[in-house]
């Protein structure tokens, strides 16, 4: 089967080869997907907006005619105004894309729908990666669908409800002492041993591309315009780096007009290299140390996209954010009980970025501002410690 798209890394620039299981470039910098022989007719908007996933975004998506997608319903979350909270934190003109409501619960079903989707189609007859949480629900839930076994490695002080979500789906679930990356060296040594394919964050291309499709909806949820401003909690950064992205390839497209969106990132302040980096002026990030969060995605020491994250950040005029955790979970509370959404810790900490970031007076009254709730709260929480009526 023919493929339309090709891969050339974010670093070297060298091309590289689509067919099979691309991981990384020699280099060791992540690929990226390119569409050199495509020209998606913004005439095909009404067609788009008729069908229902985030699979109607083929035009932009790498899935050859005549594929179908390892597809679990993923995509069309909500973008909702929250008046009550924009209040509260003086941000009037507030909206929330709340990832919670994807099958999974979190955005990681995007991103593990277009990875499995096109690891399937390369001949993958099993699948390894670590998790900080959302990412090993997803992956395992995309694995049950497309029947191929899936090991997920997960730090012992991930979320309970967490981890029963990733057995549910009959992952073989692996506990470490340690962080992500702790996990993330176990699990390239069992892909190493057995032969099963790394779905880690960036290591194989098309995660990027099933996150790029936050920014593809929220264009569309808005008229195809965009936002002012994007606040997004950042681990791994891939949603980030995919949104930037395909903003780019929606302008170039003719699709959306006028600036792209200003991107922050909001990490926690016992785990924030991207924040610490850009702040410095570095082009990459130096691993956290001894990094704690409870916000359990944000827990993330050391990303492969460091690179790509700060060029985002900075190309788009935007900043980086660091967040109490006292802060985070402060503010998912009050998001919950002022507007009815679910927020997660991640969720949370957005809020408080856009708290802090008005204060600054970086965020304008008259500006459009989207924040991320990356997942569910109730991912995180112990049903049995939870109050009974």
């Amino acid at each position: 089967m023919t493929m339309d798209w090709v891969l050339q890394c974010s670093a070297c620039g060298k091309a590289g080869e689509t067919a099979g299981l691309p991981t990384v470039c020699e280099c060791g910098q992540p690929w990226l997907v390119r569409y050199p022989d495509r020209r998606p007719d913004p005439a095909t908007r009404a067609a788009i907006a008729a069908a229902r996933g985030m699979w109607r975004f083929r035009p932009f998506l790498p899935l050859a005619n005549g594929e179908e997608p390892v597809a679990l319903g993923e995509g069309d979350t909500p973008l909702l105004p929250v008046p009550r909270l924009g209040s509260r934190i003086e941000v009037p003109g507030l909206l929330v894309k709340d990832e919670g409501t994807n099958p999974t619960g979190s955005f990681k079903s995007r991103g593990l729908s277009a990875a499995v989707t096109r690891a399937v189609a390369g001949g993958a007859a099993a699948f390894t990666l670590p998790t900080a949480g959302n990412a090993g629900v997803a992956a395992a839930a995309y694995g049950a669908r497309a029947g191929i076994p899936v090991r997920v490695y997960a730090p012992k002080t991930t979320p309970g409800t967490i981890l029963a979500q990733i057995r549910s789906y009959g992952a073989d679930l692996r506990l470490l002492d340690g962080h992500i990356g702790d996990c993330g060296k176990a699990s390239r040594a069992y892909a190493a041993e057995s032969g099963a394919f790394d779905l880690s964050t960036l290591r194989e291309p098309y995660r990027i591309e099933g996150k790029k499709t936050l920014g593809l909806e929220l264009a569309e949820q808005l008229g195809w315009t965009l936002p002012d401003a994007i606040i997004y909690p950042t681990g791994g950064g891939t949603g980030l780096i995919g949104m930037w992205k395909v903003f780019q390839e929606l302008s170039a497209a003719g699709w959306v007009r006028g600036p792209l969106p200003r991107m922050y990132t909001v990490q926690a302040e016992g785990c924030a290299p991207v924040v610490k980096a850009f702040h410095e002026g570095a082009d990459h990030c130096t691993p956290w140390p001894d990094p704690w969060t409870i916000a359990s995605g944000l827990r993330v020491p050391g990303a492969l996209g460091d690179r790509l994250m700060l060029r985002a950040l900075r190309e788009s005029g935007g900043g980086a954010v660091a967040v109490s955790d006292q802060d985070l979970a402060r503010d998912a509370d009050l998001g919950s009980r002022l507007e009815g959404i679910d927020f997660a810790p991640e969720g949370g900490a957005a809020i408080a970025a856009a708290r802090a970031l008005h204060a600054s007076g970086v965020l304008l009254p008259e500006e459009k501002v989207v924040l991320f709730n990356t997942g569910a709260g109730w991912l995180y929480r112990d049903p049995t410690e939870l109050p009974r009526g």
